[in-house]
């Protein structure tokens, strides 16, 4: 097939969308994406780029990548978020049809990660194209909106469900990526167009391995402690406050170290709380390219997913949860719902209450305290379960199987 991929973020950002792309070329389809100058999640472009200027690149795997200009999103805040989000409606509105001029695609697929209105340029680009469009969902709007704080005039959100409405609406097909996210996309769109389809992650035990390149005192950290990872995004969504309330509690009393690897918007009031209560016990490891995160899992007594308590967030499986159950080693979760659900049903951990302090402290000194042939279960019962339900090369082929049927779509040979 030739897709056609419209997505707000993408490689070097650090999202599961560009394993994904990696997996889709590598069975022999052919992906173009349209995408933005990254950024995420410091706010800064990155190195080689620059905010104004549209470009095409050619990314190690063949694809071509073309990236609109977009506003970076700064130090954070409303203002600068929106203006961030805006910035690429209207440059991909602006700029997408020059990215793939005359050039036939099968299908247009829109990753929805926030915002959902990084979904416009691609209703346009199918409009144009005269194309089905193919959205996958993965955060729900408007009520992440007001989960995070960010929105709550009433007004405002009602507003901005209609805008959803209307965006599911010019869909073909909407891609769920957790059952629990059936009900509220079917209340703003025919419940026919759905279909779950989970995230995946790619295999690292199947993987090319690249040389490991991490700071030498990270890698004693690591060999040394019995170290409980916690990796990706440090912002206001992750509960971040729940893991140091949890440190505070183990502060001496055990030989645990909890590693936060990554950066984000909370990243420096961490630093602060760490260095104020002389939390010895955490340790800010900073953020690394993907391939060198299965040198970092490898090493990793448990794997850490927490998440703010919010029924919103409890219908989320965020996406760590499962490059942690392909990574073969045990999970300590402090979430509700659905990502609950996932390691509790793959046998793969222990999990507490999302913002419950006292139960994830509990968590990180019952695994501690298990013999290896007991976390070694966990962690080949969470491979089992990743096997099964998230291995990329069996998504991508699903993924291809869904547009086919759903899309009446023809896999060219």
């Amino acid at each position: 097939m030739r897709i056609l991929i419209v997505s707000q973020y993408f490689w070097p950002e650090q999202f599961f969308i560009n394993d994904f792309v990696r997996a889709l070329t590598a069975q022999g389809h052919v992906v173009e994406v349209l995408t933005g100058k990254p950024n995420y999640p410091d706010g800064k472009v990155f190195d080689g780029y620059a905010e104004q200027g549209f470009t095409s690149e050619q990314w190690d795997d063949g694809t071509l990548i073309h990236r609109v200009p977009l506003r970076a999103r700064r130090a954070g805040g409303g203002k600068n978020l929106v203006l961030n989000y805006l910035s690429f409606v209207v440059n991909g509105l602006r700029h997408g049809v020059r990215a793939v001029g005359n050039k036939d695609f099968d299908v247009v697929l829109a990753v929805a990660f926030s915002p959902i209105t990084s979904v416009i340029p691609a209703i346009y680009l199918k409009w144009r194209k005269k194309l089905p469009l193919a959205i996958w969902i993965q955060d729900l709007w408007p009520e992440s909106l007001s989960a995070t704080g960010f929105v709550r005039n009433r007004g405002i959100l009602a507003g901005v469900g209609l805008m959803v409405r209307a965006i599911y609406g010019a869909a073909s097909l909407l891609l769920v990526q957790s059952e629990a996210f059936r009900a509220p996309v079917a209340r703003l769109s025919s419940a026919r167009k759905i279909v779950y389809y989970g995230n995946s992650s790619p295999d690292p035990q199947t993987a090319t391995r690249s040389p490991c390149t991490l700071p030498p005192d990270l890698l004693a950290t690591l060999d040394s402690s019995f170290c409980v990872v916690f990796a990706g995004n440090l912002g206001t969504a992750q509960s971040l406050h729940t893991i140091l309330a949890a440190a505070r509690k183990l502060k001496g009393q055990s030989t645990c170290k909890i590693v936060l690897v990554g950066s984000g918007s909370m990243l420096g009031r961490i630093r602060d709380e760490v260095e104020r209560d002389g939390l010895s016990n955490v340790v800010l490891a900073g953020r690394y390219p993907s391939d060198q995160m299965p040198h970092i899992f490898d090493r990793a007594g448990a794997l850490l997913v927490t998440l703010n308590r919010d029924a919103i967030l409890a219908q989320t499986i965020p996406s760590k949860v499962q490059a942690y159950l392909a990574a073969g080693r045990p999970i300590i979760g402090a979430l509700d719902g659905a990502g609950a659900e996932v390691i509790r049903s793959a046998g793969a951990g222990l999990v507490c209450a999302a913002e419950d302090a006292d139960g994830l402290a509990d968590c990180i000194v019952r695994l501690h305290a298990m013999d290896q042939n007991e976390r070694d279960a966990l962690a080949a019962a969470g491979r089992r379960f990743y096997l099964e339900h998230y291995e990329i090369t069996r998504q991508v082929d699903r993924l291809v199987s869904i547009l086919s049927e759903k899309l009446d779509l023809k896999e060219k040979v």
